[in-house]
């Protein structure tokens, strides 16, 4: 069996100049370069999501009520919606897009280009655990590893690489981690936008 890196949402539009920016969105991207260039052989397969709406309905709101409504946000064919270009993608092998046309937090919502979701690769790869990074941790990070820790996979956040976007909602994503058996290493990144 083999262990899988997932990066999740590290686009443009999440961090610092970002329609949707989360404080430290892009020391994250960084930080997730600097630790694959040093542990290369770390993880047998990396994988990254991305959300790519083209028309999600509510998930847009104007205003937004940023709970179930948020600002306009990677749109398919904006640069918003790409990676972040302090993050190094040479070692991604597949590109899960999640949330065309509605709401859609976890990368287990979200498909390769060939239509295959993200669950059934890993498994196709014989992956059984991954470790999870990204932006936001209180949102699809959260999404992302419980759906992990449900699919069956052995799951830990590397919290110091991923950005949270409030301590209230982190506190509540961190609580439902832990409940649902997800291991946690480090401490999020919090600041004041």
């Amino acid at each position: 069996m083999a262990n899988a890196l997932i990066i999740v949402d590290v686009q443009n539009d999440f961090c610092e100049g970002g329609s949707l920016a989360v404080a430290g969105g892009a020391g994250v991207a960084a930080g997730i370069s600097r630790l694959l260039a040093a542990e290369p052989d770390r993880w047998a397969h990396v994988v990254a999501t991305k959300d790519y709406h083209v028309d999600p309905g509510a998930h847009f709101g104007d205003p937004p009520d940023f709970v179930e409504s948020w600002p306009r946000h990677c749109v398919v064919g904006t640069s918003g919606s790409e990676f972040h270009p302090e993050l190094d993608t040479d070692r991604v092998e597949a590109i899960f897009h999640k949330g065309e046309h509605a709401a859609a937090y976890s990368g287990f919502e979200g498909h390769a280009g060939d239509g295959e979701c993200l669950a059934d690769w890993l498994r196709r790869h014989d992956v059984d655990r991954v470790d999870l990074v990204g932006i936001a941790t209180d949102h699809c990070v959260r999404a992302t590893a419980l759906d992990a820790a449900r699919e069956g996979f052995a799951t830990t956040v590397l919290l110091e690489l991923t950005a949270a976007v409030a301590p209230a909602t982190t506190d509540v994503a961190l609580r439902a981690m832990e409940g649902a058996g997800v291991v946690m290493q480090g401490q999020p990144v919090i600041r004041a936008a």
